[in-house]
């Protein structure tokens, strides 16, 4: 049975998969981010631009979007992908050591800024509802631009994160709280609210019993058959289930989606399921941007130039200092403080929906809605923007001495990580003459290395171009000393499958995340509490008064069932060196 080829969804498939044939390989070339590109290519073919000649010619039809609003659910998936791979990135013990950040500087951020956006508007007009619908929804910044920009392992990345990862939650008590204060609302609304709170608790709690059951039983099947196809229904199952779970009850689907990555997080196939996600997740976040483009109308704009320029400087200055003022407070460096509210200073994609969750409330009127719609728009288009002007300011107001650029032609040692045992391994390596520079994402340690004289970078090893600037190409060897555990083993693997002859050593945090390394492809794991349980024990018995011949002989014993344990679980060909030394090497 032949299909209707001419169909309208077959014409805007093809507009968007031209596009994006265009935007990534032209912006890519010139080193812009797509981001800016899918904005524009938005604006070109939406309803306000290429659209609006379809009626004079017929032929533009075939390359417009016809119906803007079919594109929605596409474009509501692309961020449900996106929460989901940036939940692949993170780890529950991660996001429990960033709780203090996501609840103290998230929920401080959202509710000082939309106060304060709320008490201006009212001053300026607006009625005291609508303003607080309207100050909330201004205070929200892109999670969907943000992130993939900042990363999420660098001192910005990590403030983004804690703040975006505090409004999505927030999300659900906003629109409650604006259905709460409709005119024609009584008390639907905080019961409302009540019931979406335990019943979405019931929720995830389920979701996290049935995700530490299943998910491992379920992706070790799939890895069985060894059949992408299926790790990717595999993947797609999972996080649309999570998704449409929690919206069930009432949360946002993308509080679904990031436990879903969470969840896969914890399991030892997330990193074929990230590589397998992230073609979909750019694809769908492009479709995401060509939407926010085409709700620009260039006419609407041009009639309120004036006015819509002021609001949207208004809104992006007024955000950056209270947020760069927060994180001053809380003790972040001026460079990071800096950087970080510059680029958190635009709405959000969930702005647009907070708008129209206001205004079918009746609490802003529809012009008002359009109004800060299109100023919403423009500031998630020159997101890309402010993330380069916050990085400029950022080097300005705190600057970091540059590596000279003949001198990253030099084979030599990269030491990811320039806290307490990157300088230890630094200073070994000058001992014994060996070149080497060090890399942290944390502009602290970095400074205070290159106080203490050791050759020091900034930047964020888990981009590869950091590493690239560098000399990894031609690195004698890598050395991974940070304590993040999930961090290290993603970095390892990536770092094997770019390079496979390339030496990895790598701090381990105990024998079985030394497994887990070995498996990632290191060279050498070394597990820093064993070695230091073992010379304590050795320590207290010698001092118990245990002949010193018996205790080494025990150590050396015990050391080499560790070896025998890591070699049975990483599925070695032989045992790993736990200690290169005489005293502590065995056969």
């Amino acid at each position: 049975m032949a299909g209707d080829l001419s169909s309208p969804m077959l014409n805007d498939a093809l507009v968007i998969l031209g596009a994006a044939g265009i935007v990534i390989p032209v912006f890519t070339r010139f080193r812009i981010t797509p981001v800016i590109g899918f904005i524009l290519i938005g604006i070109a073919v939406g309803p306000f631009g290429l659209g609006k000649l379809v009626y004079d010619y017929p032929w533009l039809e075939y390359v417009t979007i016809t119906d803007p609003e079919a594109l929605d659910p596409f474009a509501e998936f692309g961020i449900i992908l996106l929460l989901f791979t940036i939940g692949l990135e993170l780890s529950f013990n991660r996001l429990w050591t960033m709780r203090k950040l996501v609840f103290g500087l998230g929920a401080l951020e959202l509710i000082i800024i939309g106060t304060m956006l709320a008490i201006f508007l009212s001053m300026i007009g607006q009625f005291w509802t609508g303003a607080l619908g309207l100050g909330f929804a201004l205070a929200l910044s892109s999670t969907a631009i943000v992130l993939p920009i900042a990363g999420t392992t660098s001192p910005v990345g990590r403030a983004a994160l804690s703040m975006l990862l505090f409004e999505d939650i927030a999300i659900v008590p906003i629109i409650f709280m604006l259905g709460a204060m409709a005119p024609y609302a009584q008390t639907e609304g905080w019961e409302g609210l009540v019931g979406t709170l335990w019943q979405g608790g019931l929720v995830v709690i389920a979701l996290l019993v049935f995700g530490r059951l299943a998910l491992p039983r379920l992706f070790a099947q799939a890895a069985r058959t060894k059949s992408p196809e299926l790790f990717l229904a595999a993947s797609l199952l999972v996080v649309i289930g999570a998704s449409l779970a929690t919206s069930a009850v009432g949360l946002s689907p993308i509080v679904g989606a990031l436990l879903a990555g969470l969840l896969i997080a914890e399991t030892e196939y997330h990193g074929e399921v990230e590589s397998i996600m992230e073609p979909f997740k750019g694809l769908a976040l492009g479709i995401f941007l060509i939407t926010v483009g085409m709700s620009i109308d260039l006419t609407t704009v041009w009639d309120n130039f004036g006015s819509i320029l002021l609001a949207v400087l208004l809104v992006l200055a007024f955000k950056a200092l209270v947020t760069s003022a927060l994180l001053r407070l809380m003790g972040a460096r001026r460079s990071t403080a800096t950087e970080t509210g510059i680029l958190m200073a635009s709405p959000s994609e969930t702005t647009l929906i907070v708008l129209a969750a206001a205004s079918s409330a009746l609490l802003i009127q529809p012009g008002t809605a359009q109004f800060w719609q299109i100023v919403t728009a423009i500031g998630l288009t020159v997101t890309p923007l402010l993330a380069r002007l916050g990085r400029i300011l950022a080097r300005r107001v705190e600057p970091l001495p540059e590596i000279p650029e003949e001198d990253r032609s030099t084979p030599r040692v990269i030491v990811i990580g320039a806290g307490r045992v990157g300088r230890l391994v630094a200073q070994m390596l000058t001992t014994h003459g060996k070149p080497y520079v060090a890399i942290d994402s944390d502009a602290d340690l970095v400074a205070l290395a290159k106080r203490k004289g050791y050759r020091a970078t900034f930047g964020d090893a888990a981009r590869g171009d950091s590493l690239k600037k560098l000399g990894i190409d031609n690195a004698l060897a890598v050395i991974l000393t940070m304590d993040e555990p999930v961090l290290a083993q993603r970095l390892t693997s990536k770092l094997r499958k770019a390079y496979p002859d390339l030496p990895i050593i790598a701090r381990a945090r105990d024998t079985v995340h030394a497994a887990e390394l070995y498996r990632s492809g290191a060279s050498h794991a070394v597990p820093e509490t064993l070695e230091s349980s073992l010379q304590l024990s050795e320590a207290v018995l010698v001092d118990l008064g245990v002949a010193m011949g018996p205790v080494i002989a025990s150590i050396h014993e015990k050391r080499d069932e560790f070896r025998l344990k890591i070699q049975q679980d990483a599925d070695l060909d032989r045992k790993p060196k736990l200690r290169t030394s005489n005293m502590g090497a065995t056969n």
